[in-house]
């Protein structure tokens, strides 16, 4: 039977010491401020937005959410970015995805100051990470990494990544090569899906599809980390078959309360690290 990670309990314990960054700044007249951007009424941006700003008051970050209908044009947004980057003050840029059909994607991401992009979507910062330069790291990755180390040493295991998203997939796997371990990447063109699963030792699945992996595709031990959020009649599952992984594995993210409160948590330290640079 697997351990199962407490996503909410990690989460909480490495907000402790973000508080006290936080107190620490702020004894010396830094107060972090993030500024997020929120477009239109997508029900899952408001809900993740609610969340951050919980987060962002818990540790003691100053955040502010700028709330805009879909019909925003896309110079109006970019104006906005502007500004927030010549603003001092304003430690972290977030712009929430996805955005308005008319709106594109990439040029709001290049239009955030590399050293204000706290989501770390920037370019640059993918750059920097690929190099394994110091920079701001991509949220959910940093937070899926912080917690395969809570379970077991990284450096010689063996990882594979199911999925190949810019956000998730890509990123996640450079983070796991970053700190010496073996990676295979896997995604829709892959042959035999499960003959690559059963090759890990530790096992991202970040695709969102509901139950594509099954316990046949899991090797005994492995440590099994779910990314994937899907509503199934009524509640929320991930891309594993929990209930029968967990009785192969190791240890185990649920869904919820895996990966999630990781992502947000990541953010903060973002915010955090770059109000520590000034």
């Amino acid at each position: 039977m697997a351990v199962v990670i407490d996503g909410k309990q990690v989460a909480a314990s490495y907000r402790e010491t973000l508080k006290e960054r936080v107190t620490a700044l702020r004894a010396r007249n830094i107060v972090p401020k993030l500024k997020v951007v929120l477009i239109g009424d997508d029900p899952a941006s408001h809900s993740y937005v609610r969340g951050k700003e919980r987060a962002a008051q818990e540790i003691g970050i100053d955040s502010q959410v700028l709330r805009f209908d879909e019909t925003i044009s896309e110079k109006e947004l970019l104006d906005l970015i502007d500004l927030m980057n010549e603003d001092e003050e304003v430690h972290g840029i977030l712009v929430q995805l996805p955005l308005p059909k008319h709106i594109d994607e990439s040029r709001v991401i290049m239009r955030i100051s590399p050293e204000k992009d706290v989501d770390g979507f920037h370019p640059e910062n993918v750059g920097k990470m690929m190099l394994g330069l110091d920079t701001l790291l991509p949220c959910t990755p940093h937070g899926i990494l912080h917690l395969a180390k809570t379970q077991t040493e990284i450096a010689g295991k063996h990882v594979v990544v199911v999925g190949r998203s810019q956000i998730v997939g890509k990123p996640v796997g450079m983070l796991f090569l970053n700190e010496s371990a073996t990676v295979t990447y896997c995604h829709s063109k892959t042959k035999d899906l499960g003959e690559m699963t059963r090759q890990a030792d530790i096992l991202i699945v970040a695709v969102g599809r509901a139950g594509l992996v099954t316990a046949d595709m899991v090797k005994p031990g492995a440590l099994v980390i779910d990314v994937g959020v899907n509503r199934v009649e009524g509640r929320l599952v991930g891309d594993v078959d929990y209930e029968a992984v967990k009785e192969k594995a190791s240890a185990i993210t649920p869904v919820p309360g895996g990966v999630g409160p990781m992502t947000i948590t990541m953010l903060m330290h973002n915010t955090v690290e770059v109000a520590s640079r000034g």
